[in-house]
């Protein structure tokens, strides 16, 4: 885990606030030690290495969650209805990152409806997490690729705000503008289910993007949005893909070919989103990107995707989106598992396990990956593509 950020002075979620009288509180989990530290058995040479590309490259996480959970699993849901998500300060600032695209868990807050992805619920997600980054100046609200440039400059961490669905516009085309006017600056095309836009991953007839979905592409264009298609079905990704005058990403995702369910992507879609000038993060949420090598979910599983797509597009077409938070994200996946239930044809049984070794929360990833890197001979130029030169170079086409 690296140290503390040298800008960090302490400041916790809505320290301008009182707890109890101007908010719900609840008892939070630790954002740091909550499960053992991996060990990677570095070398004192190859952790030097390692110290050195932190310290000097963009580190660039393309999809997290930076919030801190509750300590009890039964919390959950509870503090998600306030809206207040706690952003995780602490942690972040043990994390090396230079920059973190963050998704808010809008499809989460669940405030007016516990299904979640409404217009309302996520302008709590978005508000309140906004209001509470500009009370303290350690984690910023980027917006451009000069904005993350300038936070490593300054020794902070930029926070990219970012939306997994695009169901909550409905049909209102202006509310991308009006997302964007927000701060906003990626939003998801579908998320599992299908909407106007297209389909979700998890139907079983994936009609591919709709009318309306063509003119939102275009609107994102427009405006300057990346388009995440992580969770939407193979033919809408395609769809989405050929439809875009710029680059879009699968921001967190892995290889089909490696585990075959309907939560990563096919050999086709990693392609066609890499010739138009995307890239794959690679995700490690529990129960992802497992592998026949490593069935208990860890870094290595990951990083058997990690192998598998740079072989299959190139080095410069793979970044990493981990889709990890503070605390327990199991518990989270069984909270809204009837919210979101996925299709998972052709799933291979595998043990179900408490967290995923060496890429449990944002605080340890990219130490993590970083040496992974290192001890596993990759050169430094590859590494600093890989670890945020890759998403830089996109963003600065789409943005």
């Amino acid at each position: 885990m690296q140290p503390v950020a040298p800008r960090y002075d302490g400041y916790t979620a809505y320290d301008y606030l009182t707890p109890g009288d101007d908010y719900t509180d609840f008892a939070l989990a630790p954002e740091f030690g909550r499960v053992p530290e991996h060990e990677l058995k570095l070398t004192v040479e190859q952790q030097q290495r390692v110290d050195r590309i932190m310290a000097e490259e963009v580190i660039f996480s393309l999809h997290e969650h930076a919030v801190v959970l509750p300590e009890s699993s039964g919390d959950i849901k509870a503090l998600n209805r306030t809206g207040r998500q706690r952003t995780a300060y602490s942690g972040l600032s043990r994390s090396g990152l230079t920059a973190v695209v963050d998704n808010f868990m809008a499809g989460a807050s669940c405030v007016t409806s516990e299904n979640g992805w409404k217009w309302d619920d996520m302008i709590y997600a978005l508000g309140f997490r906004l209001a509470d980054l500009a009370k303290q100046d350690y984690v910023v609200h980027a917006k451009s690729v000069a904005d993350i440039l300038d936070a490593k400059a300054q020794g902070q961490l930029a926070l990219v705000a970012g939306l997994e669905c695009a169901s909550m516009i409905e049909n209102e085309l202006d509310r991308i503008d009006m997302l964007y006017g927000f701060g906003v600056r990626q939003l998801g095309i579908a998320y599992s289910q299908a909407n106007m836009l297209g389909s979700g991953l998890s139907e079983r007839n994936d009609g591919g993007l709709t009318n309306f979905g063509r003119r939102a592409v275009e609107r994102m264009n427009k405006i300057g949005m990346l388009i995440d298609i992580s969770h939407s079905g193979d033919q809408t990704s395609l769809g989405v893909i050929e439809h875009s005058s710029v680059p879009v990403m699968i921001t967190h995702a892995g290889a089909r070919a490696v585990w075959p369910i309907a939560r990563m992507k096919p050999d086709e879609v990693i392609i066609a989103c890499a010739e138009r000038g995307g890239l794959i993060g690679l995700e490690a949420a529990p129960h992802t990107t497992i592998s026949p090598d490593h069935l208990s979910h860890s870094i290595d599983s990951v990083m058997d995707h990690f192998r598998y797509c740079v072989d299959l597009v190139g080095i410069d077409h793979v970044a990493f989106g981990p889709d990890t938070m503070f605390g327990d994200h199991v518990a989270v996946h069984h909270a809204y598992a009837s919210n979101y239930a996925q299709r998972q044809d052709g799933k291979r049984e595998h043990p179900e396990i408490e967290y995923v070794e060496g890429l449990e929360n944002p605080a340890e990833n990219f130490g993590n990956i970083a040496g992974w890197l290192v001890k596993n001979g990759y050169s430094d130029e590859d590494i600093a593509k890989v670890l945020g030169g890759n998403i830089l170079r996109v963003l600065g086409e789409v943005w």
